[in-house]
């Protein structure tokens, strides 16, 4: 009996062709592993297919950066474009009715949102199917993110746009954000930042408001730092104790000076940097101290030593 050939599809490639419903790229997949180089006419002879259709299935494996045998094929990776292509009304009722993974997604989108989808949500909608080829599963969580995203942003009953959901979608991507664990993550890494971020906003006595943009960004570079929040709060500590203010420029120079020393943790800053919150306030009352009460704090000083 003829031992059977290795499977050539490795089991993430095969699991991704699946999710995405679409057998012209999973056709092409095989073939390319059969064949090699991309040859846009011969595929297009040996598969029965167009060139149009040909050339659409290979910018979509590009797009979903297969594992495995496709990517010794592919040297030039597309990136997502500005904005999704044009699609119409007779693309969308056409997948609609043979696509069962593109229908449920829009079922899914439509329970979300409370509403029917509008013609213009339908093309943003399938675009993202379609084009950014996110399979059906991580769809559901990019919606399902977007809603509660908006609910905490803005309040309950708050809900995003579908424009707001495709510049999420763009963003998945390009973060390579692309299978329902990889989507898992990254949600749960997003839900711990916030909670650290409102942590942090608690503790500097931030109520009541959402960081500014410049906020925002001071405090998301020191994440991205290492720096844990009890770090960051000494920081806090010493900028309004010196400055009688939260100075963000000036409690930026502190965290600045201990990254570069390698200092991101309460324990490193004890052990490393442990000056007192208000060295600087110290320095400043030793300076305003004239001679005379300095010889007579020496003189009492004296007194007591030799009392």
């Amino acid at each position: 009996m003829q031992k059977p050939e290795k499977n050539l599809i490795p089991s993430g490639a095969a699991d991704r062709l699946i999710a995405a419903h679409d057998g012209d790229v999973a056709l092409l997949y095989i073939w390319l592993c059969r064949n090699g180089d991309f040859d846009a006419g011969r595929a297009a002879r040996e598969l029965c297919r167009t060139s149009a259709e040909i050339n659409a299935a290979y910018e979509k494996l590009c797009r979903m950066e297969l594992p495995g045998a496709h990517q010794a094929h592919v040297k030039d990776k597309l990136p997502p474009a500005e904005e999704l292509p044009e699609y119409t009304a007779e693309d969308i009722v056409k997948r609609s009715e043979h696509d069962g993974g593109f229908k449920a997604v829009v079922n899914e989108a439509q329970r979300k949102l409370g509403r029917a989808l509008s013609t213009s949500d339908l093309k943003i909608l399938f675009g993202i199917y379609d084009y950014l080829a996110l399979p059906p599963d991580v769809i559901f969580m990019l919606i399902s993110y977007c809603v509660s995203l908006f609910a905490e942003k803005y309040g309950p009953g708050r809900l995003p746009s579908m424009r707001n959901i495709e510049k999420e979608a763009y963003s998945w991507v390009n973060k390579e954000i692309l299978t329902l664990e990889q989507a898992d993550e990254y949600i749960k890494r997003v839900a711990e930042r916030r909670g650290r971020v409102n942590e942090l906003k608690a503790a500097m006595g931030i109520h009541g408001r959402a960081l500014t943009p410049t906020e925002g960004k001071y405090i998301t570079s020191w994440l991205d730092m290492g720096f844990d929040n009890d770090a960051i709060l000494i920081a806090y500590d010493r900028t309004v104790t010196n400055t009688n203010a939260l100075k963000w420029s000036y409690m930026n120079k502190i965290l600045l000076s201990w990254h570069e020393k390698g200092i991101h943790t309460e324990s490193e800053i004890a052990e490393r940097d442990s000056r007192p919150a208000s060295a600087k306030a110290a320095n400043n009352h030793r300076s305003s101290v004239s001679d005379d009460e300095l010889k007579r704090l020496r003189s009492i000083y004296e007194k007591v030593k030799n009392g």
